[in-house]
């Protein structure tokens, strides 16, 4: 019977939902304008969740309306959720760029392929569900998110995160958090009980509710407020004996599981046995319930009684009355029963079209070590891994080292099992499972890898602090098992070391080195690229940086060279930081580019912050100010969409050189306190110190620039950091009359670069040594550096070099070929957009009697930082879709973007957007 209170089909309650019902009108509203919205409805079970749902899809029905629900038995199945939601859609998957083609298609099943980057995959839904609201406003409704899978919910999140312009809705029922909450911090709506009011005029609705005034009072009290409760409490309670009872003390939802429970229990025998299997059924699978059913000789008829009933419905589904319904029966029923009622379940599914459903409910039909069962898990795990579902992977391998029988494949699995939580960012169960892979590794190399995980986790769990010590342990117990693996992870233990600085418990950089260079690589084959790394940062830290160059060199030019994406991938990032401290430019900026592009080209979005990170700090040494910012705001997004810890080191020397004196010094202060909280006291803290020397040498402020220069300089260790600290530590102590303490830095600066013997080494070199000479020497070494700096692609160290070489000028009273310098460093900085430079050599040619105009404040009608980033793409010749899969949006949203960027800028078009920028 449907009353003032239910929605449409009379299953649930909306009398006083007055503030709920208009907090979903508004967002259908925005919707229907053209605006993005996303809510998460909170509360108990039966709180009315669905029904808000069902009243929403009810005032949507002109548009699309997507529906999709979680499903507590489908958690452990990789993207099932998110496959649901997307199904109706799949068809405009074509239209997306090739690498989301690719990654939904892997995510979905639908194709083979390496494990898809979870956010290209929610690049692809972004995209997806962006087409599908093309011509209608599109409401997606998802039921029961608690018990989304794991991937799926993080991927909606994802969309919902970057969701701007689009007509597009989600919306989210889920319980209230106990645990992960892959929800938290989107717009919610928290669902309370009704009024008292409200109730009493709902329990009055409900057919055959109880005449007696006590056992209604008792009613109302134990449902307090529940909407679903007080639609299921009355079932059954007539006799004054229910008014007798003492008050059931538990939690609503316990007290409506119990409900259903009296009334199943009235049920045929066959009947309750038929509702245990389609409770144990996850998918609603009609064909298959009635497989099974006749599989164990249920009477044809026994579905009767439970339809007639109300709790089971037969459609294109089996769909319990409510999901507390089918919860109640399958944790009611005795182990025994469940296993009997999977066993069946797993014959009847279809080995060929469904082994993961089938190896599941196999796990569940066993209690004993089973090998060919523990076979079919660890294949499943295989495929969940290879959908990009970690988490997935992680739970059937955990099923499958526990029926494993022999012990060393028991490890073997759990260790697995142990590193796919990792992976899918789970370290505390991660250490739980390989606890059980410790204790039954039955030989040191299980061991060995069970201990080089163990680090890894602690790695993952912790500051670095403590990882040096526990990686470094790893490497010298892998030594005489499995040389390769030790000098990978000896190589994993030097970088954590130069991260963790001082803050290593134990071990610092150069203990890790030595023990490094005690290995060779096997002779199994010619030395791999973590073999040449290795040897170079193993010297480097143990014999100096001048024995080090030959094998840095090597191993340098072995990474330009390769061409394998995985290699390329894998270890950029070290060869990048050889390149630098070896002052090679070209091989620096060539190794960084490639990174990024091939780290794109593949969509390991995981890994496009650090690669983007390297090359923030190549443009920012080029000049090129504006493409650093634009690579900077990316990672920014970047770490909004995926919420990262990712720490952007490479965003301080950006704002060091943008020179914006109040506003880089807090970034740069604000960055290393973040960093120490997470023990990060080495090179990290390097880097600041040297980016803070130089902001303050922009500006003149050269005290501090030496004190600042003098920690970053401190540790020759710090590679890259320290040695450009040398840089700014002579100029702060020159310009102080500090020349012992320059002298010394030059001393050090000389020794490195002669060694590097660079253009820009020694273009650097030359700079530096000119600012303690005098007279002819002096302009030599001055002309010296312009010339060397010219032939490099650090052209802001040739800005620089002009600059002083024209300040040095201006003291010899040569004013006329001072102007020179100082108007060609004026104009070079004034392009980079290096606002303390540029004021320093403004101070300078106005010394000499130049004048110099003003700079010209901020444009009238400025744009947004993401604004000017998409402005800047569209000018670089990227298109829509490019450009929202470079920053995590829609097309249409960057399409929105550009009418605002247009409208602020006074144009109409692309091709004007040169002129206007």
């Amino acid at each position: 019977m449907r009353g003032p209170w239910t929605n449409e089909d009379g299953r649930r309650p909306l009398r006083g939902r007055r503030h709920e019902r208009d907090t979903l009108a508004a967002l259908a509203d925005a919707v229907e304008t053209g605006r993005s919205a996303v809510l998460v409805l909170r509360g108990e079970a039966g709180i009315g969740k669905t029904a808000l749902l069902d009243h929403l899809a009810a005032r949507a029905a002109s548009h699309r309306v997507a529906r999709g629900a979680g499903a507590e038995s489908e958690m452990e199945l990789p993207y099932a959720g998110l496959h649901q939601l997307c199904a109706p859609f799949l068809e405009l998957a074509a239209h997306l760029p090739s690498p989301q083609r690719e990654a939904l298609a892997t995510a979905f099943g639908l194709s083979t392929g390496p494990p898809p980057d979870r956010f290209m995959v929610g690049l692809a839904v972004l995209g997806l569900l962006t087409d599908a609201a093309a011509d209608k406003p599109l409401f997606c409704l998802v039921d029961d998110a608690q018990w989304l899978d794991k991937v799926s919910a993080q991927t909606l999140s994802f969309v919902a995160r970057r969701m701007l312009a689009e007509p597009l809705a989600l919306v989210f029922a889920t319980r209230e958090p106990s645990g992960r909450d892959d929800f938290a911090d989107l717009p919610e709506l928290t669902l309370q009980g009704l009024t008292n009011a409200d109730a009493r005029a709902l329990l009055d609705s409900v057919p055959g509710n109880p005449a007696d005034d006590q056992i209604r009072e008792r009613i109302l009290a134990e449902a307090r407020g529940n909407p679903l409760a007080l639609l299921e409490l009355p079932q059954g309670r007539t006799g004054a004996a229910d008014a007798l009872d003492l008050p059931d003390p538990g939690q609503v939802t316990g007290r409506i599981e119990r409900s259903y429970l009296d009334r199943v229990r009235t049920l045929p025998a066959d009947t309750q046995r038929l509702l245990l299997i389609a409770a144990a059924e996850p998918i609603g699978d009609v064909t298959l319930l009635r497989r099974a059913t006749e599989h164990v000789d249920i009477a044809p008829g026994a579905l009767g009684p439970a339809v007639a009933a109300g709790l089971l419905d037969i459609g294109a589904l089996v769909r319990f009355r409510h999901p507390l319904l089918r919860s109640a029966v399958y944790r009611s029923a005795s182990l025994t029963d469940l296993r009997k009622t999977h066993r069946v379940l797993a014959e009847v599914t279809d080995h060929a079209l469904d082994p993961d459903r089938r190896a599941w409910h196999l796990a569940r039909a066993t209690v004993r070590p089973d090998e060919a069962i523990a076979a079919d898990l660890e294949a499943a795990g295989g495929r969940a891994m290879s959908r990009g579902g970690a988490a997935a992977a992680a739970a059937f391998l955990a099923h499958a080292a526990v029926l494993t029988p022999q012990p060393r494949r028991k490890a073997a699995r759990a260790l697995a099992a142990a590193e796919a939580k990792l992976r899918a960012g789970a370290p505390t169960a991660a250490r739980e499972l390989l606890a059980l892979a410790e204790s039954t590794a039955a030989d040191e190399h299980g061991r060995a890898r069970a201990a080089l995980l163990r680090a890894h986790i602690a790695f993952a769990s912790s500051h670095a602090g403590p990882a040096p010590t526990a990686l470094l342990a790893a490497a010298r117990r892998l030594v005489p098992l499995d040389v390769d693996l030790a000098r990978e992870t000896f190589l994993d233990a030097i970088s954590a070391a130069m991260f963790a600085g001082r803050s290593a418990a134990g071990t610092d950089v150069g203990d890790v080195a030595a023990a490094a260079r005690q290995t060779t690589p096997s002779a199994k084959h010619t030395p791999r690229h973590v073999d040449l790394l290795l040897d170079a940062f193993s010297t480097r830290f143990t014999d100096g940086y001048e024995a080090a160059v030959d094998a840095s060199r090597a191993a340098v030019r072995a990474l330009r060279q390769e061409t394998r994406t995985e290699e390329v991938l894998r270890w950029s990032w070290q060869a990048s930081v050889l390149a630098a401290e070896m002052w090679d430019d070209r091989a620096w900026s060539e190794l960084s580019a490639r990174h990024v592009r091939t780290t794109r080209g593949v969509g390991a979005l995981a890994e496009l912050p650090l690669a983007l990170n390297s090359r923030v700090v190549v443009h920012a040494c080029a000049g090129e100010l504006e493409a650093a910012a634009l690579l900077s705001a990316e990672i920014a997004t970047i770490q909004e969409a995926a919420d990262s810890t990712f720490t952007a080191y490479g965003t301080l020397t950006l704002a060091a050189w943008q020179g914006r004196d109040r506003e880089a010094a807090e970034l740069i202060r604000t960055t290393m306190d973040r960093a120490a909280d997470r023990g990060e006291t080495g090179v990290g803290a390097a880097i600041a110190q040297r980016a803070l020397a130089l902001l303050h040498n922009s500006l003149g402020m050269y005290a501090e620039a030496l004190d600042a220069a003098v920690e970053a300089s401190r540790d020759p260790r710090n590679l890259v950091a320290a040695n450009w600290a040398l840089v700014e530590l002579v100029e702060a102590a020159a310009r102080l009359g500090r020349h012992e303490v320059a002298e010394r830095a030059l001393t050090r600066l000389t020794r490195i670069t002669d060694a590097a013997g660079t253009d820009w080494a020694l273009g650097v070199q030359a700079r530096s040594r000119a600012l303690l000479a005098r007279g002819a020497a002096a302009e030599v070494l001055h002309r010296e550096a312009v010339e060397r700096l010219e032939r490099t692609l650090v052209h802001s160290e040739l800005a620089r070099a002009h600059l002083v070489y024209g300040e040095w000028l201006r003291r010899e009273n040569r004013r006329g070929d001072a102007r020179h310098h100082l108007r060609t460093a004026h104009a070079m900085f004034g392009v980079f957009g290096a606002e303390a430079f540029t004021e320093r050599a403004v101070r300078e040619l106005r010394a000499t009697g130049e004048t110099v105009a003003s700079r010209s404040g901020a444009a009238p009608t400025s744009l947004t930082a993401q604004e000017k980033q998409i402005a800047q793409l569209a000018r670089d010749g990227l298109t829509n879709p490019e450009i929202g899969a470079q920053l995590f949006l829609s097309p249409h949203t960057v399409e929105w973007h550009l009418r605002k960027v247009y409208a602020k800028l006074g144009i109409t078009s692309r091709r004007q957007l040169h002129t206007a920028l």
